[in-house]
């Protein structure tokens, strides 16, 4: 029995089998996140990617938006109204029948990359800009960097988003990230930033010493972290 991780994006939806030790069992899928993407239409996917995935006794959902509890706040990339108090836990444990948890994306990537090193910065890159911190290993939940202003009026997010780098190309988006990154250094003087999210595959710049780049399968061991209580 293993530990299905799903990670809801804006653009496509995957899911991945872990073992105990957070080897994935076999390859992950991946889907098109249903669009409109109503509560419904996300979970009736899940539920059904998971079909084709080996049995899993437990169930760890990384989601686009603020999580409290369990319960979803907001949904910038598939849209607030759908989504605001709607309990991701209860919701993907009535479809699934296993025990469910979900937290912020990033933040349930952050947990599966994260060193326990003095001050951690996660950023991924993707439809959007997700952001997760940890201290020490202690995950600081729902940091919204993305939404800050950055220059111009205009936010963190809306200058490195997906469509931004269709728009520019990927020289003039990796520009942007790089302005990013050093605006970031200097507001949370990080130890390790971490990199992540489909995009960064674009980055065309020699990265400083204290960012690295890390992959999905990487990450979505924190499916197995989010379980450390248990």
């Amino acid at each position: 029995m293993s530990t299905l991780a799903v990670d809801i994006g804006g653009i496509s939806i995957k899911a991945l089998a872990l073992d105990d030790d957070g080897v994935p069992i076999t390859e992950g899928v991946a889907h098109a996140t249903p669009a409109p993407a109503t509560p419904d239409a996300v979970f009736a996917l899940i539920r059904d990617m998971a079909r084709t995935l080996p049995p899993h006794r437990r169930v760890s959902l990384g989601f686009p938006g603020v999580v409290k509890l369990g319960v979803a706040q907001n949904a910038p990339n598939l849209g607030d109204e759908l989504w605001h108090g709607v309990p991701l836990d209860l919701r993907l444990g009535q479809v699934l029948q296993r025990p469910s948890r979900a937290i912020n994306d990033a933040d349930l990537q952050g947990l599966g990359v994260a060193r326990s090193e003095g001050v951690e910065l996660v950023l991924t890159l993707g439809t959007g800009m997700g952001s997760a911190l940890f201290t020490e290993g202690v995950l600081v939940p729902n940091l919204e960097l993305g939404h800050h202003p950055l220059r111009d009026g205009m936010t963190y997010e809306d200058l490195v988003r997906d469509s931004e780098l269709k728009r520019l190309g990927p020289a003039q988006w990796t520009a942007r990230v790089m302005e990013a990154i050093e605006q970031i250094e200097a507001l949370f003087n990080y130890d390790m930033l971490h990199l992540g999210g489909g995009n960064t595959r674009h980055l065309q710049s020699i990265l400083p010493p204290n960012v690295r780049v890390f992959t999905l399968e990487e990450a979505l061991r924190g499916a197995l972290k989010l379980w450390d209580d248990a």
